[in-house]
């Protein structure tokens, strides 16, 4: 007797390989029967079977609606059924997404990111001037802070000023006094040291006692050497 072999390549196309075979192939056996309302009865008993495989999913609207489109997925779209959903179409899953259009605008200083340059900007070309030198600061105060965590040293205040009018195209000077008189706020790090000596603290009471009993020992050994 010749064994028949039965290969994948051989069987009908998974469209949701997750839900296996068996539920394609029920799915297939909704196609076969002609009656519309004992069609929709079996539906509805594929899909409460397709539930099972997520039982804490089940109950949820949200998932309901998603077992039932991929029913229809998995029928081809051609299962015709009285969905309590708007059955869907071929064209809508076909649908891609628009392209996402990525920033092309050049950082000049990765490590301060992109938006300094535009408060910079922001700064020089929209704000009224009597606030524009308390705003270079607050940036020069955020260049700090970005500089350190990215060289893990204190940034000097050169650089900073330079980096500034860089930035801004030329049109911000910003004087070294403001930055060397406005608050840091970086902080310095603190390694942790683990296994260190920790110091007690004792009570006077029990340093006294202490020597009470250091005390009465050297009267006794004093006694034994008599």
């Amino acid at each position: 007797m010749e064994m028949r072999k039965n290969y994948n390549f051989t069987r009908s196309k998974l469209y949701l390989p997750e839900y296996g075979r068996h539920i394609h192939k029920m799915v297939d056996s909704l196609l076969l029967i002609e009656d519309r309302q004992e069609r929709t009865r079996q539906a509805k008993a594929v899909i409460a079977v397709m539930g099972n495989l997520n039982p804490m999913l089940r109950d949820t609207e949200e998932f309901k609606h998603k077992l039932w489109d991929h029913l229809f997925i998995m029928s081809d779209f051609k299962l015709d059924v009285d969905s309590p959903y708007v059955q869907p179409s071929r064209q809508d899953l076909a649908l891609r997404p628009e392209r996402l259009r990525y920033p092309q605008s050049r950082i000049m200083f990765k490590h301060y990111g992109k938006y300094a340059q535009k408060l910079l900007r922001h700064a020089v070309e929209q704000m009224p001037s009597h606030d524009v030198q308390g705003e270079i600061v607050n940036v020069a105060r955020y260049l700090r802070a970005k500089s350190y965590e990215y060289n893990n040293e204190h940034p000097n205040n050169d650089s900073i000023a330079r980096d500034i009018r860089l930035m801004s195209g030329g049109d911000v000077e910003l004087n070294l006094t403001d930055i060397s008189n406005m608050r840091s706020d970086y902080r310095q790090h603190q390694p942790n040291v683990r296994g260190g000596a920790k110091s007690k603290k004792q009570h006077p009471h029990q340093s006294s006692r202490k020597q009470q009993k250091g005390a009465q020992k050297g009267g006794a050994r004093h006694n034994q050497h008599k």
